[in-house]
């Protein structure tokens, strides 16, 4: 029912469901991981949090992705959220081979190696206590075992486009 609707949808306005998705504007993080004797990431924009006692976040990885395998057998994971003035590692993270992704990063190991990136504007070492299978991804959830934050400004993304929110002036 609810695909016939999208499809008709999409006919008539020349919408579809992912343009639609991109009106919701997220902040962008890079999920890492440290198994199979190497580090894995990837840019991520489905971070959430589920919970704050005890402190469980979220996000979700597509079943088709190549290091689907390697974030889902890890046992925990990294989420590095982005600063405003780091588009281009968010960039860098969401193509090419892993040792790419990571060549030239400055990296700070967890408690279980999973790679913190240099200068982040927030960061969440995290053990995988729950994964939940939703269409064709994975939802990923964690608890927080260790985090960090600085001042500043996180990297937004709407509408496939990167940008920054800032405050309203009163």
């Amino acid at each position: 029912m609810h695909t016939r609707f999208c499809k008709e949808r999409h006919r008539k306005y020349g919408v579809n469901i992912k343009d639609a998705m991109s009106c919701f504007t997220t902040g962008v993080t890079v999920v890492t991981a440290h198994t199979q004797g190497q580090d894995w990431g990837m840019t991520c924009n489905s971070f959430n949090t589920v919970s704050l006692d005890p402190a469980m976040v979220l996000w979700s990885v597509r079943k088709s992705s190549l290091s689907h395998l390697a974030f889902v057998e890890a046992g925990g994971y990294m989420v590095n959220v982005l600063g405003a003035q780091q588009k281009e590692l968010a960039l860098k993270f969401a193509q090419g081979t892993q040792q790419e992704r990571f060549a030239g990063q400055t990296l700070v190991r967890g408690k279980h190696q999973h790679p913190r990136l240099d200068d982040v504007l927030a960061w969440f070492d995290c053990r995988l206590v729950q994964v939940v299978s939703a269409g064709d991804h994975d939802i990923l959830i964690g608890e927080v075992h260790d985090f960090g934050a600085q001042a500043g400004h996180g990297l937004a993304y709407a509408q496939r486009n990167f940008g920054v929110l800032a405050p309203f002036e009163n």
